[in-house]
């Protein structure tokens, strides 16, 4: 009888347990928009919207853009070239800057 109690128990045990790998993982949207935000992908420094172009001149005084990334919330990610170092900056389509 005192076997038959173990092995039932190990038996649910390893059943339950094969069971939960099976869920299905629900994510939050606050998850789903920082992937979204971090997922940038390289384009030419010829297809910034001017408006960036001119908060960089704004503010850097000269066009200092080495590379440029676009999300697909309309983000940029942009690398400066500031005092022989690269900075990161980010701002949206229409050159308001963004911190992260």
């Amino acid at each position: 009888m005192k076997n038959i109690a173990i092995a039932s128990a190990l038996t649910l045990g390893s059943v339950s347990s094969f069971a939960s790998a099976f869920q299905t993982t629900f994510f939050h949207d606050g998850i789903m928009d920082i992937v979204f935000q971090e997922d940038f992908t390289p384009i030419e420094i010829e297809n910034l919207p001017t408006a960036i172009i001119d908060a960089v001149l704004k503010n850097y005084g000269e066009d200092k853009i080495g590379k440029a990334h676009k999300n697909e919330l309309k983000e940029y990610k942009l690398e400066l070239r500031v005092n022989n170092e690269t900075q990161v900056v980010y701002t949206d389509e229409d050159g308001h800057w963004i911190s992260k």
